[in-house]
């Protein structure tokens, strides 16, 4: 799996975000290409941000027992998966505001670095090593920038 710790790979990505317009379609899905951007600032705002609600004690055991490993392993996500409610955008976006603030959280999960995020406490996971992290971060865009061709 590719490393968003690595230069590289965290280009590759912001290219690939860059390669949308917003008038790029989905080639599965129910989300507009700016809703798929909001979409995936949101593991960044519950990363980096305090405005998302931590889950209760039940629904974080249920998150760590049945989810967790799903989401900080290599296997790719399938088409169409279930999403997390927080997770789900219903209302319009602004692409310009959202491509903007996903570039910004990859450059800022780069410049932090594994180290930073090697132990560190997920918001619904408990604390991920950062190969965890890594895996979140990188497979859920990889997901969503495949969906939408790039």
């Amino acid at each position: 799996m590719k490393n968003v710790f690595d230069l590289n790979d965290s280009n590759e990505l912001i290219h690939r975000i860059n390669l949308l317009t917003p008038e790029t379609k989905g080639l599965w899905g129910k989300m507009s290409v700016a809703q798929m951007l909001a979409h995936c600032n949101v593991t960044y705002e519950m990363a980096f941000e305090n405005i998302h609600p931590e889950p209760n004690a039940f629904v974080k055991l249920i998150l760590k027992l049945f989810v967790k490993s799903s989401v900080v392993n290599e296997t790719p996500y399938k088409k169409s998966i279930q999403t997390a409610p927080a997770f789900i955008i219903k209302e319009d976006k602004d692409f310009a505001k959202e491509k903007e603030r996903l570039i910004a959280y990859i450059k800022k999960t780069f410049e932090l670095g594994a180290s930073h995020f090697d132990g560190r406490k997920s918001l619904s996971f408990g604390a991920l090593n950062k190969t965890e992290w890594n895996n979140m971060f990188y497979k859920h865009l990889d997901h969503h920038l495949s969906q939408f061709g790039v």
